[in-house]
């Protein structure tokens, strides 16, 4: 199949580059129309390369930001389109980024941003079917041009490898921003808690809540936390690959109900028992005790007697493991990854034709 990749992110960016990735792999034939960079100056250019290649194309995929993009490229060509929604403009402001309180004008806005995109496309993706029934309600839509397909990273990076240090302590990982539904103050005050169980915990890291967050940790005299600089993908499999647990979210704001997360994926990738809050996106592709630990959002006593459990309980936490890595490789690859869009790419062409 002739593919027509149009995003509003770099070939760096991680969802653009597994995306190529996972279609190549499949044998098809993909032509890019990217930017050098995230800024929507681009835009323009991206849209007048879109008009020239797409009547050479079987089928048009729209990337990350293609709320923006997706009505525009519809004007362009009548090829059909697939729109890899991935995150909605919706959720990113009003719970996120809490740019607008639901209800209203603004978040009427990017609603329709969203609304719009999916009616452009044929087709639109999201990660799980708890977005997609979200979506349906603040959209006021339809779901049916929607489908399913977990997220994947790359697992040519993220696989289970074995440990090179030797720790005394019971070490658990966590990367990522530093943003309220991540919740990492919660990880601060578990660890806290957990000051004289022999446990360490090391955070990679920085973000909007940096300094909110470094101040609580000065002022609860945490000793047993070790606070890194982000560090390159590869870097971060080898930071995991030492750890004893991973860490997923722990915030209560309404971001935090709808995420799956690509931390999630990547401690499964790597084989490591995972502690992640409750919420209904990651219990579509883990199971509590069974190939994850589940616990209360914003519960940092709930976090502790998570780790603790684990800490003590080896056969648990080989389980968790090796269950969680068991639905990595079902769901979590780039080859599976590939087979899901190749699924979703061959509906729309064959009732298109």
């Amino acid at each position: 199949m002739k593919i027509l990749y149009v995003a509003g992110r770099e070939l760096a960016y991680s969802r653009t580059r597994i995306i190529i990735k996972a279609l190549t792999e499949r044998g098809h034939e993909v032509t890019t129309c990217l930017p050098p960079d995230k800024s929507f100056k681009h835009y323009p250019g991206l849209l007048l390369k879109t008009l020239l290649q797409a009547p050479r194309h079987d089928i048009v995929l729209t990337g990350f930001y293609g709320q923006l993009l997706t009505p525009l490229v519809r004007l362009l060509t009548w090829k059909p389109i697939v729109f890899d929604m991935y995150i909605t403009t919706y959720d990113t402001m009003v719970f996120d980024r809490e740019k607008a309180r639901p209800g209203s004008l603004k978040a009427k806005i990017y609603a329709l941003s969203d609304w719009l995109s999916y009616k452009a496309a044929n087709v639109s993706i999201l990660d799980s079917n708890h977005v997609i029934a979200h979506f349906g309600e603040y959209a006021r839509s339809s779901t049916s041009k929607l489908r399913r397909l977990f997220l994947a990273v790359d697992n040519t990076v993220i696989y289970p490898r074995e440990r090179q240090q030797k720790h005394d302590a019971f070490l658990v990982h966590f990367h990522g921003e530093y943003i309220p539904f991540h919740g990492v103050k919660h990880i601060f005050q578990a660890a806290k808690l957990l000051e004289n169980e022999n446990v360490a915990f090391q955070i990679i890291g920085r973000g909007l809540t940096f300094e909110q967050d470094m101040a609580l940790l000065k002022e609860l005299n945490v000793r047993n936390v070790k606070i890194l600089d982000p560090v390159p993908y590869a870097g971060l499999a080898t930071h995991m690959a030492e750890a004893d647990v991973c860490l997923g979210i722990f915030g209560d704001n309404m971001r935090a109900e709808l995420v799956l997360t690509n931390k999630v994926n990547e401690a499964i990738g790597m084989a490591k028992p995972l502690i992640t809050r409750r919420n209904a996106p990651v219990q579509e592709l883990l199971q509590h005790k069974e190939s994850v630990y589940l616990v209360d959002a914003a519960s940092p006593r709930a976090i502790a007697d998570a780790i603790l459990e684990l800490q003590r309980d080896e056969g648990l936490r080989q389980k968790i493991a090796e269950n969680g890595h068991r639905r990595f490789l079902e769901h979590g690859t780039i080859q599976k990854l590939g087979e899901g869009l190749e699924a979703i790419l061959n509906e729309v062409v064959s009732k298109k034709a």
